[in-house]
């Protein structure tokens, strides 16, 4: 009998220890670019033209191969992401007469946790350059496509769904000017749910029933 409810006890502390325990995990949702069969579309990110020279009817983007122009000059893809441009022909020709503009949203969503807890680091690259907002602030700005830059945000999260816009400008040219967006996450942290009280009750209710169940072996063992 001292046994059991010692037993009992413990598990109750262990349960109720870890669950104060500052436990963290990744980010769900944070999505390279890319990922997926090159020629098809991407559909963790939303493609709007918010303004451009060429009409777009499609509203994901596509996602680019290994060894058509403009990949070289442009960053070469990887296992890890892919460039993804506005149209399928990813040589294509945009913005001769004016720059145009190219929104690629990723949307993640926090219900659960704690929002205030969220971080993530990753880096990109942009013809020609790019604006990143989380949530319709900026967090970071770059412009190039044949070397990385760094991008992070540790603050500014929601609890439910948040937004990623990465508003690509292709600056004005009369030939030979495509347009496309790459990035990469590296890291991403948020502090694990904390169980509800609903779960602590059936924790112990079921701690309960074991020793219940415990007892009556015991007793019918004697």
């Amino acid at each position: 009998m001292k046994r059991i409810v010692i037993t009992t006890a413990l598990a109750i502390a262990a349960f109720a220890g870890s669950a104060q325990a500052a436990t963290t995990t990744t980010i769900t949702g944070l999505k390279n670019t890319g990922v997926g069969t090159s020629g098809s579309t991407d559909t963790s990110y939303k493609l709007t033209a918010a303004s451009s020279d060429t009409t777009i009817a499609n509203t994901a983007p596509f996602i680019s191969y290994d060894n058509q122009w403009p990949v070289s000059p442009w960053l070469a893809n990887s296992v890890d992401s892919k460039w993804i441009t506005p149209t399928s022909s990813q040589g294509q020709t945009f913005d001769a007469w004016s720059a145009g503009t190219y929104t690629y949203t990723l949307s993640f969503d926090l219900t659960g946790y704690n929002a205030a807890t969220a971080s993530f680091a990753g880096r990109l690259a942009a013809d020609n350059a790019v604006t990143v907002k989380l949530n319709n602030q900026v967090i970071s700005t770059a412009a190039g496509f044949t070397d990385w830059t760094s991008f992070n945000a540790a603050s500014g999260f929601v609890s439910g769904v948040n937004t990623l816009d990465f508003v690509v400008t292709n600056w004005q040219q009369n030939g030979g000017n495509p347009t496309g967006l790459r990035v990469e996450f590296g890291t991403s942290s948020i502090a694990a749910p904390v169980p509800e009280p609903e779960t602590y009750a059936m924790m112990l209710g079921g701690l309960a029933l074991m020793g219940v169940v415990a007892r009556r072996r015991k007793g019918k063992a004697a």
